[in-house]
């Protein structure tokens, strides 16, 4: 359950920064911040909610770090996804933007 409510609260955040960014030549990187986390649910509705530290051991249990060089989007479909690989050319320039 926690491993779920964790990717659950990654991807909700992912998903708060490319829906406020969608329509953005140039996205800006979104502010995570400490004590709170993010929900995405069944329905696709996002949740922000505050922490707190009483039962921070279980939310760790089984969480995972999301590794570095991941790439969170949402498709045209509306679902949210993530995809681990390069998405940068050589240049910095977004692989996937417009050409």
């Amino acid at each position: 359950m926690t491993r779920f409510l964790t990717k659950t609260l990654l991807m909700a955040a992912a998903m708060a920064a490319l829906t406020t960014t969608a329509f953005a030549e140039q996205a800006t990187p979104w502010e995570l911040k400490p004590d709170t986390g993010y929900g995405y649910d069944k329905e696709g509705k996002m949740f922000a909610y505050k922490m707190g530290t009483s039962n921070a051991g279980l939310l760790l249990k089984g969480a995972k770090k999301v590794p570095k060089g991941t790439l969170f989007f949402v498709g045209q479909n509306g679902q949210l996804y993530m995809r681990t690989g390069p998405f940068l050319e050589g240049d910095g320039k977004f692989m996937f933007g417009p050409h």
